[in-house]
């Protein structure tokens, strides 16, 4: 069915381009939205009202805010879809993710409104009349609610879109939040003790915990998160491809929404080679990274002396030193200054965040370690951190 209505609505999607593509299935699953959730709320509010029961008031506010939140999907869409400007030369793809944290704020505006209800209805319970019409718009709105749950989720893994997940969770939610309105209505009726606002107070509970955790996962990306690991692997791999790289370090990938990557690396490769050999080389896998990729990468070229015996066996010793130090830590860039009466040895040690020791602690450590290999040897050591 989800097919068939992306068929639909989305015409010959996989001959428009992958921008053109997010912004109509995202266009289209907020249009879904407005018109669902506004059906509910009018369904809702009006049986609210007329069987006096708070709890289906708040499920019809519920569905209002849904309507609002589905607005500003459609919304956050459109303006994602804006390509780059003199104001914002990476796009504007992250306004997805500003859209995103909106409704997850919402979610947990919401929660919190339902739990102040619910502790009033506990507090001052009130006699709600349950009809068959009242049941039976109950179900409908839990069969309608699971669908478009579904549907938001079908939509987001197409387009990998975190506002659509958030979604699809708000709208699990309510099926949830329905579920208990209308168990606490049927035991009401047969036993007459008033659930309604002990089952609320739970929906609520579970509402604001979920929507708590939707504003770190939507916050997360504006904040800068580390990448996948399927992604700088794939990055390393594709990268030690090429002939001509011996090896690379200082992998930075920033994204400003999906299919918005820019990436920087330090390649390196032999001092030796013609350098403007070498600069053809990274110029052929810049290109080949954005055209097959969709990556914007620049990569820094770092030549290393790969025919000097005596530089070669004292880089071995050193990264002997700093393997039996942790092998969390590792070390790039190294390359020695001989001299007469010392000799500088300068190179980066990368280091991952949160490590046992503190940066001076560990320069000293290495420091030490090298002058016992040699005292004519100063190391000029400089820290790095993963950002991968």
């Amino acid at each position: 069915m989800f097919d068939l209505l992306i068929k639909f609505f989305v015409k010959d999607s996989q001959s428009l381009s992958e921008f053109r593509r997010r912004e109509l299935y995202g266009q289209f699953a907020g249009i879904i939205g407005l018109a669902s959730n506004l059906l509910l709320f009018l369904l809702k509010i009006t049986v609210g009202l007329f069987s006096n029961s708070i709890a289906i008031i708040a499920d019809a506010v519920n569905n209002f805010s849904d309507f609002g939140s589905s607005l500003i999907t459609l919304i956050g869409f459109k303006l994602s879809s804006k390509p780059a400007d003199a104001e914002h030369p990476y796009g504007h793809a992250r306004m997805e993710y500003i859209s995103g944290m909106i409704v997850s704020i919402l979610i947990v505006f919401l929660a919190l409104q339902l739990i102040k209800s619910s502790i009033n209805k506990i507090i001052n319970p009130q006699l709600a009349e349950f009809s068959f019409i009242t049941v039976a718009i109950l179900f409908f709105s839990i069969f309608l609610k699971l669908w478009q749950s579904l549907f938001y989720r079908k939509i987001a893994n197409l387009i990998d879109s975190p506002t659509l997940l958030a979604a699809s969770a708000d709208s699990r939610n309510d099926v949830v939040a329905t579920i208990a309105i209308l168990v606490a209505a049927i035991i009401s009726s047969l036993t007459g003790y008033n659930l309604d606002g002990f089952l609320g107070l739970v929906v609520a509970l579970f509402i604001l915990i979920s929507g708590v955790k939707l504003v770190i996962e939507t916050g997360n990306p504006l904040l800068g998160t580390v990448p996948s690991k399927e992604l700088v692997d794939s990055i390393y791999e594709k990268i030690l491809s090429y002939d001509g790289i011996i090896g690379l370090h200082d992998l930075i990938v920033h994204n400003y929404g999906v299919d918005k990557c820019f990436a920087s690396v330090h390649c390196e490769v032999c001092a030796e080679q013609d350098i403007m050999v070498s600069h053809d080389l990274i110029d052929n896998i810049e290109r080949d990274f954005l055209e097959k990729h969709g990556i914007h990468l620049v990569i820094h070229l770092d030549p290393v002396v790969t025919n000097d015996e005596r530089t070669n066996k004292l880089k071995a010793e050193v990264e002997k030193i700093i393997e039996e130090i942790s092998p969390k830590i590792s070390m790039h860039d190294f390359r020695v200054v001989w001299g007469v009466s010392h000799s500088n040895l300068i190179f980066d040690v990368v280091v991952p965040f949160n490590f046992e020791w503190e940066d001076e602690e560990l320069i000293e450590h290495i420091r030490n370690k090298v002058y016992q290999i040699n005292p004519t040897y100063h190391s000029v050591i400089r820290i790095d951190h993963h950002y991968v």
